[in-house]
């Protein structure tokens, strides 16, 4: 993922965390879902997490192209805005444990 200097400032303004990526920090690449609902996620090593592990492990700089947003008491992960839409988190495949 490029620097955070590209990406559009619009949408920043929903993210409560935006996290700093290590450099070997996994992507997002499928949802875990569940009636509809969102979770979990897979990442690009293969591993699924759960949505708290998840944001966790976001925090820590373990997972690049995601910040965290906070809806209704709940906290959650967001695709960063970028010029591309197909690494949105919404556009992704869905998968099952």
């Amino acid at each position: 993922m490029s620097n955070i200097e590209n990406l559009s400032p619009l949408p920043l303004n929903t993210l409560r965390d935006i996290p700093k990526p290590s450099a070997d920090a996994k992507e997002i690449v499928a949802l875990v879902k569940e009636s509809g609902r969102i979770r979990g996620y897979q990442l690009s090593d293969g591993q699924i997490l759960d949505k708290e592990a998840a944001i966790a492990l976001a925090r820590e700089g373990g997972i690049q192209g995601v910040g965290i947003a906070h809806r209704h008491g709940a906290e959650y992960l967001k695709s960063l805005p970028d010029s591309t839409e197909n690494n949105n988190l919404g556009n992704l495949p869905a998968v099952s444990r």
